[in-house]
């Protein structure tokens, strides 16, 4: 396998080194990602047990402020490997040209689609939802203008600085093209506050300071599994349900091309592909030869999957987002 001869190497390399002057490969992420239940700590260490290096995470808000601070620090950036776009951000991070070629002979995948990017390797998936309690909502909307209809509270992300609040800004572009902005008008009286990232959204709904918060079909899957509690669902709306392709790339400028090389290949592993799960709560790019934990069989499995091709989701972007701040300003 190539990556344990990259490793090896590696290894070798490092021989002569003190521990202390290990080599440091550093990744930009999400805050969640490197949170303490999220999967950067299981990640951490797990690669450092065969890279002779540090593994240092790097937190920077939620998806979408990874591009604006690598934009922002250009060719001076400190990251190696870029972790935590999606597909919607894709076609604007390469257009920095900050990010060189995996290079990585890309293994079978266990996605909805193909996948043939030079630039970026996938690491897990999941479809966006509202996710809600089963104890205090009965009446379950199951479209856009049901959830208009209904004096249901709602948080969401921003789309500016949040993939997730993206997300939902193309889900709805998709489904209804030129009435999205109908629908967001529809909508404005039921959201209750607009977040700069998940973790702040979600941690609203959990204090009941909303009915419905925009996450993943998945998350149901962290209070079954982790806390044994039954009571979150997510709803399944008619029109299908937008993916997400979550994503990592290797850093142009980088001066550990080799550590970063490693660690594209050990994401695609069966090491790195088992903690996804059960950390990140999303599907893995590819399925462990362990399966999918118990509970996964239980969620919401969307009767349509809706992706726009990412230069097709960059083209839109603006014009839904000017539909979104149109909306919501009135």
């Amino acid at each position: 396998m190539r990556l344990a001869s990259i490793a090896a190497g590696l290894l070798a390399l490092a021989g002569p080194v003190m521990a202390d002057e290990k080599p440091v490969l550093t990744v930009y992420t999400y805050d969640s990602f490197v949170s303490d239940w999220g999967p950067g700590p299981a990640v951490e260490a797990a690669f450092e047990e065969t890279c002779g290096c540090d593994l240092k995470f790097v937190g920077t808000g939620d998806g979408a402020a990874l591009l604006a601070r690598l934009r922002l620090e250009g060719a001076r950036t400190d990251a190696d490997v870029v972790l935590g776009l999606d597909t919607n951000l894709t076609h604007q991070a390469a257009e920095t040209g900050l990010f060189a070629p995996h290079g990585v002979e890309v293994p079978d995948l266990d996605l909805p689609i193909a996948w043939d990017d030079p630039l970026f390797l996938p690491y897990d998936w999941g479809y966006f939802a509202f996710v809600y309690d089963k104890t205090r909502v009965t009446d379950v909307p199951h479209s856009f203008p049901e959830l208009a209809e209904s004096d249901l509270r709602i948080v969401i992300e921003d789309p500016r600085s949040s993939t997730p609040g993206l997300g939902l800004l193309l889900w709805v572009k998709t489904a209804y093209g030129d009435d999205a902005e109908r629908i967001w008008q529809g909508l404005a009286d039921n959201i209750v506050t607009v977040t700069k990232g998940w973790s702040e959204a979600y941690g609203m709904f959990l204090d009941g300071e909303a009915d419905m918060v925009l996450s993943y079909t998945t998350s149901p899957a962290y209070h079954l599994i982790a806390e044994e509690d039954d009571s979150k669902a997510a709803a399944a709306f008619d029109e299908g349900h937008y993916m997400q392709v979550e994503v990592a790339g290797k850093v142009a400028g980088t001066d550990q091309p080799a550590l970063a090389d490693a660690f594209l290949e050990f994401m695609l592993s069966d090491r790195f592909q088992s903690i996804i799960p059960t950390t990140n709560w999303m599907y893995p790019a590819r399925v462990p030869a362990d399966g999918l934990p118990k509970g996964f069989e239980t969620l919401v499995k969307p009767s349509r999957a809706l992706l726009l091709p990412a230069d097709k989701a960059a083209a839109v972007r603006d014009q839904a987002l000017g539909e979104w701040l149109a909306a919501l300003s009135r």
